[in-house]
C-alpha cells in the first residue's frame, strides 16, 4: 500500500522539532501545504519572512533529494551548516569543490545521504549533473531568488532561463516552488512563464515589516558620513550594514569607520574573491560590527541579528531598496533603516542607467524599453526618498497592498514621527520600534525596551556564550540561536530542558546540542 502523503500536522511537528517554533509565519503554511499536495508555487515574501523554511520542511517530509537552485555560491556552505544545526541533511555542489569532492557528494546523494542539495543555475547545463538528477529521486525543485529569471528584475541571471527545460527533462516532473523577496506584477508573470510553473498557487505576503523603523534624510555627503560614523559608534556591539553606490564610496566609508574605532569591513566586486569571502565571514561570525558594501553584497544573507541598515545614496528602485533595508531585523526584533541621500545621488543614478550593460543579443528597441523602465523605477525611488507621507504606507502602496486597514500614521518612520537626524543620534542602545510597530510585534519577539540592568547583563552573557560555541563549531552565531531566542531565554529564565523548550526558537535538536550550556549560564549566580 502506498505511503500516506505528509500532512499539515506533520509539517508543524517538523517545524517544532527542527527549528523550535510552535507555529508558522504568515504565508509559510500555505506554501508548504501546496507543495505537499503536489502543486507548483510562486511565493513572494519580504526579506525575513522565512522563505527557506518553505522548502526545507517539505524536503524533510517528502524524502528523496530536494534541489535548491540558488545564485549564491559563496553562501552555500553557510546554508548547509545551518541545515545541519537544525538536524536536516544538506549538501551543495559548486565550483568551490574539487572534482573528487563533487564525485563524492554526487555518490552520497544517490545513496540517500541528503535531504537537500544547493546548486547554482549554471550547473543545470552540465550533462553529468543532468544524468545525476535523472537518476536521483527529486520530489521538489526550489528556485530561490526567482526574480533573477526576469530582465525586469534587478538581479537578472541568464542561466535561470534554463530551469524550465531542466525540470521538464527529468524522468518524473517534480513540484516546482519559486521564491523571491520582492517582485512587481510584471516580474511575477515572468517567473511563472519563464520557469514554467504549472497552474501555480501564488502566495503574496503583505510587505509590512512592523519591527522596522524607516527614515529618509537628505544630507550632504560630508554630513552623511558624519551621521554614519556617529551612529555606528553609539550602537557599538550591534551588527549593521551600510550600502554605498560606488566601490570608491565603499572603501572610503569603511576606512572612515575603522579610523573612528568601528570594526568595519568592505565588500564590492572590485575586490578579489578571497578578500570578499573573508569580509563576509568576519561580518557573519560577528568578528566585524559593520559591513560596508555595494549592492553586490547581501542577497541570501541569513544573518538574523542585523540591527540597522543604512543606504548612503539612492538605490535604483524601491525593490532594491526594500530588499536591502529588509536585511535588518530578520529575527523580528526592532531594527532601523536609514535612506541617506543627496541631490548628487540622483545624477549618479541617471548616469548608471544610461550606461547599463546589455547582453549582445538584446535588440536596440528592447534596450530602450528596459532603460525607460529603469528610469520609471528610479522615479518611484526618488518619490519615496522625498515623500511627505508615511514611508510604510508608501512601500505598501508600491507593492500593491490594500491600504484600507492601514493607519495614515505608522509612528515608526521619519515622516510620521517628524524625527530629525540629530534626534536619533542623541539616542543610543538597542533600536526600539515605536507606536504601531511596537504594538504589532508579538510578545515573544519584543525587544528589551523596558529591560532591567540584570536583563541586559544576562543577554550579553548569552551572546558571548553563543559566540564561543559558534567559533568552536565553525558556524555563524545566529545559526545557533537568534537574538530573539536569547531574549526569550532572558524573559523566561528557564530552569530545565522542558522549560527551555518553551522558548521560541529552541527545538529538540538544538536542546540536545546546546541546552546544558545555556541553562548553566542562565542559572549561574
Amino acid at each position: 500500500m502506498a505511503e500516506a502523503a505528509p500532512t499539515a500536522r506533520d509539517a508543524l511537528e517538523a517545524l517544532e522539532r527542527h527549528f523550535g517554533y510552535a507555529s508558522f509565519r504568515p504565508g509559510q503554511s500555505e506554501v508548504i501545504s501546496a507543495v505537499l499536495e503536489g502543486r507548483d508555487v510562486l511565493a513572494v515574501m519580504p526579506t525575513g519572512a522565512g522563505k527557506s523554511v518553505c522548502y526545507q520542511i517539505p524536503a524533510v517530509l517528502l524524502g528523496g533529494l530536494t534541489l535548491v537552485i540558488s545564485p549564491l555560491i559563496s553562501l552555500m556552505g553557510d546554508q548547509v551548516r545551518a541545515l545541519k544545526e537544525a538536524g536536516i541533511r544538506g549538501s551543495y555542489l559548486n565550483s568551490s569543490l574539487t572534482p573528487r569532492q563533487q564525485d563524492i557528494v554526487v555518490q552520497r546523494a544517490l545513496d540517500g545521504w541528503y535531504d537537500v542539495m544547493y546548486v547554482a543555475p549554471e550547473r543545470l547545463r552540465d550533462a553529468r549533473f543532468r544524468s545525476f538528477a535523472a537518476a536521483a529521486q527529486v520530489p521538489l525543485v526550489a528556485v530561490d531568488e526567482a526574480h533573477c529569471v526576469s530582465q525586469w528584475g534587478q538581479d537578472f541571471r541568464p542561466a535561470y532561463r534554463d530551469i524550465a527545460e531542466f525540470v521538464d527533462a527529468l524522468p518524473v516532473r517534480p513540484v516546482v516552488a519559486a521564491l523571491t523577496a520582492t517582485a512587481t506584477s510584471k516580474v511575477r508573470d515572468d517567473i511563472v512563464s519563464l520557469i514554467g510553473l504549472r497552474d501555480p498557487v501564488v502566495q503574496v505576503n503583505g510587505f509590512d515589516r512592523p519591527n522596522l523603523a524607516l527614515f529618509s534624510y537628505e544630507l550632504t555627503p560630508k554630513r552623511r558620513e558624519q551621521f554614519i560614523v556617529a551612529y555606528a559608534l553609539r550602537h557599538a556591539g550591534q551588527s549593521g550594514i551600510v550600502y554605498a553606490t560606488t566601490r570608491k564610496g565603499v572603501d572610503a566609508l569603511a576606512g572612515r569607520l575603522c579610523d573612528a574605532g568601528v570594526s568595519a569591513v568592505a565588500y564590492h566586486a572590485g575586490m578579489d574573491n578571497d578578500a570578499r569571502l573573508e569580509a563576509q565571514r568576519r561580518f557573519v561570525v560577528d568578528d566585524a560590527q559593520v559591513m560596508v558594501a555595494t549592492n553586490a553584497f547581501g542577497m541570501g544573507i541569513d544573518k538574523s541579528d542585523v540591527r540597522y541598515v543604512m543606504n548612503a545614496g539612492l538605490p535604483l528602485s524601491v525593490e532594491e531598496y526594500y530588499q536591502e533595508a529588509g536585511r535588518a531585523g530578520r529575527d523580528g526584533e526592532p531594527a532601523e533603516c536609514f535612506l541617506l541621500w543627496s541631490r548628487g545621488d540622483i545624477r549618479t543614478c541617471h548616469f548608471l542607467i544610461d550606461n547599463t550593460e546589455f547582453a549582445p543579443d538584446v535588440p536596440g528597441s528592447e534596450r530602450r524599453r528596459l532603460i525607460d523602465n529603469r528610469e520609471r523605477l528610479l522615479g518611484e525611488m526618488i518619490g519615496y526618498a522625498m515623500s511627505d507621507s508615511c514611508l510604510h504606507r508608501r512601500i505598501l502602496r508600491y507593492f500593491g497592498q490594500d491600504l484600507s486597514e492601514v493607519p495614515e500614521s505608522c509612528d515608526a518612520c521619519s515622516v510620521c514621527t517628524d524625527a530629525s537626524p540629530e534626534a536619533y543620534l542623541r539616542r543610543a542602545g538597542t533600536p526600539r520600534a515605536t507606536g504601531r510597530a511596537h504594538r504589532e510585534i508579538p510578545a515573544s519577539r519584543e525587544g528589551l525596551g523596558t529591560s532591567s540592568d540584570d536583563d541586559d547583563e544576562l543577554f550579553q552573557r548569552l551572546r558571548a556564550l553563543r559566540k564561543e560555541l559558534a567559533d568552536d563549531g565553525s558556524v555563524p552565531p545566529y545559526v545557533i540561536f537568534s537574538d530573539a531566542t536569547l531574549r526569550g531565554m532572558v524573559r523566561r529564565r528557564p530552569k530545565n530542558g522542558d522549560e527551555l523548550l518553551q522558548v521560541s526558537g529552541v527545538g529538540a535538536v538544538k536542546l540536545r546540542r546546546y541546552g546544558d550550556a545555556f541553562l548553566e549560564e542562565i542559572n549561574r549566580a
